[in-house]
């Protein structure tokens, strides 16, 4: 029988807050260049509104992104590691964010 609240050792502690401290770099990188002036949410809204083939892609990008739910989602309730790859794309995100901060001084 093994003990279940035995804790972490100093190493998987470290390895958990630098991932989780990628991952909130990345976030906060996103939310950078969506609101900023000019950002990716004012470019992304004005070609959408700018003709009506744009607005018909919508429902398209919609379904896409239910379908990719679906398939990194846990099937019947069986543990996968598909579950884990939004988190290391957003770990990949921060990464890149990091060494643009560190870079340029600035996201």
């Amino acid at each position: 029988m093994t003990d279940r609240n035995k804790p972490d050792s100093l190493l998987d502690t470290i390895f958990a807050v630098s991932r989780f401290g990628l991952m909130l770099i990345g976030i906060i990188g996103i939310s950078v260049e969506l609101f900023r002036d000019n950002g990716w949410l004012k470019q992304l809204i004005g070609k959408a509104f700018s003709s009506p083939s744009a607005l018909l892609l919508i429902p398209l990008v919609i379904g896409a992104l239910y379908v990719l739910d679906k398939i990194i989602s846990n099937a019947a309730g069986t543990a996968s590691k598909k579950g884990d790859i939004p988190l290391y794309i957003m770990m990949a995100i921060g990464a890149f964010f990091l060494f643009r901060l560190v870079t340029t001084g600035s996201f």
